[in-house]
């Protein structure tokens, strides 16, 4: 009989919750944790949580999550059948001239929080990973990753997943005009459904079905 591991996610949820492990604490409003179906065998994994997201406590809820959520539907997924998180928990940002934007996360706070990354995805044992974007694939695939030429490329026996791919950020199509944006949306919706349907194929290990 399979057991669901949500209670254990929410005991890592709970820790990470009040983690002070690096500077980000110290500017956050809160910790953006994963969330989902922690049985899932699908998992989609960012880069972290921006300002809405850090207003929120919830991964993917500004503009750019409003287009995933749009995408995903697209695909057949839905938020509550996958497991959505980031590689870090709490918002990196910087404040100049009164103005505070997103900046790439430090290396020693992608290393600090990596621990709570390392315990949901050792947890949930997804079969498919999806590294959305180039900055969790150079973390979850390999370093140095190429997304112009990497992208929608299966790579076997990852660390913590038998199937895992890269697919474009929706905050980068975001920034795109035209026929550009309309072809990066449409490879965004194809990757995740080759991912809908590899997570489906896929031998489940200890895990409740996708959907």
């Amino acid at each position: 009989m399979t057991t669901s591991n949500a209670p254990q996610i929410k005991q890592i949820e709970a820790k990470a919750s009040v983690c002070t492990d690096c500077g980000l604490s110290e500017t956050r409003t809160q910790v953006v944790f994963g969330e989902g179906n922690a049985d899932a065998a699908l998992t989609l994994v960012g880069e972290g949580p921006g300002d809405q997201e850090d207003r929120r406590g919830r991964p993917f809820v500004g503009k750019a999550g409003k287009l995933l959520d749009e995408v995903m539907g697209d695909a057949q997924i839905r938020r509550e059948d996958i497991w959505l998180t980031n590689v870090i928990k709490c918002r990196a940002c910087v404040t100049e001239d009164g103005f505070t934007r997103n900046r790439p996360p430090k290396m020693e706070e992608i290393k600090a929080c990596h621990k709570w990354l390392d315990a949901e995805l050792n947890l949930i044992q997804p079969a498919v990973i999806v590294c959305i974007g180039a900055p969790a694939a150079n973390r979850l695939i390999h370093r140095n990753f190429k997304m112009t030429q990497e992208r929608g490329r299966w790579f076997t026996d990852t660390q913590y997943a038998p199937f895992a791919i890269a697919a474009l950020h929706p905050a980068y199509i975001l920034r795109l005009h035209g026929d550009d944006f309309t072809a990066a949306r449409r490879y965004l919706v194809e990757d995740l459904i080759e991912a809908r349907e590899k997570a489906e194929d896929a031998p489940q290990r200890q895990q409740l079905t996708l959907f």
